[in-house]
This record gives structure tokens, C-alpha cells and sequence, in this order.
């Protein structure tokens, strides 16, 4: 249950980034929930390999660099999926910023 509630939470992040960032681009609702569920398998799979790798920079930065693990996450997905277009990586590093707030935001309320 927990899965699905990350993957409505990232849609909504998603989708509400869409409509701030004038770099990121998502067709539709559902292609943002499509984005969420393939956002979440990335960060289970590529995002806890590259989280490992990146561990001594992440201690260098208290953490900061977690979100350019993550940018690189949603530019891969970009580059999976259509119906996303992300500009370049600068606001795929600001959508993984407002994912992070959202996530951090929904958690809060619901637990």
C-alpha cells in the first residue's frame, strides 16, 4: 500500500512541477501517474546504486547530493517515457526538489 501511495505522491509532484517549471512537460494525469510509477522503480533499482556510489559525496554535502542522484533519475526517465520532457537537467534537478517537498510534505500529513 505504501508502494501506491508513493507512486500518487510522485504524480502529484509530477504534475504540479509541470505546471511551475516552463522546462518540464507532462502530456496529461495520466502519463504523470506513469512518470510516478516509473520514477519509483528507478529510484528502487538505479537510484539505490547510484545513492551507493555517491555516498562519500553525499556525506561532503550533508545529503544536498541526493538530489542530483535524483535529477539524474527523472532524466532518465525522460528519456524512457513519452509524454515527459524535461529541458535539460537544471529543471529536472528543481523537479527533484519539489518531488522531494511533496513527498516530504504528503508524508508528513499521512503518518
Amino acid at each position: 500500500m505504501d508502494f501506491i501511495l508513493t507512486i500518487f505522491i510522485n504524480a502529484v509532484a509530477v504534475w504540479l512541477g509541470a505546471r511551475i517549471l516552463s522546462g518540464v512537460e507532462v502530456t496529461d494525469f495520466l502519463r504523470a501517474v506513469i512518470v510516478g510509477l516509473v520514477v519509483a522503480l528507478l529510484n528502487a533499482t538505479l537510484g539505490s546504486l547510484l545513492d551507493w556510489i555517491s555516498t562519500p559525496m553525499r556525506w561532503i554535502t550533508l545529503g544536498l547530493f541526493s538530489f542530483v542522484v535524483d535529477a539524474i533519475v527523472l532524466m532518465v526517465a525522460d528519456y524512457l517515457l513519452k509524454g515527459l520532457k524535461i529541458k535539460n537537467f537544471w529543471y529536472a534537478l528543481a523537479l527533484a526538489v519539489i518531488i522531494a517537498v511533496c513527498n516530504s510534505f504528503f508524508h508528513w500529513i499521512l503518518h
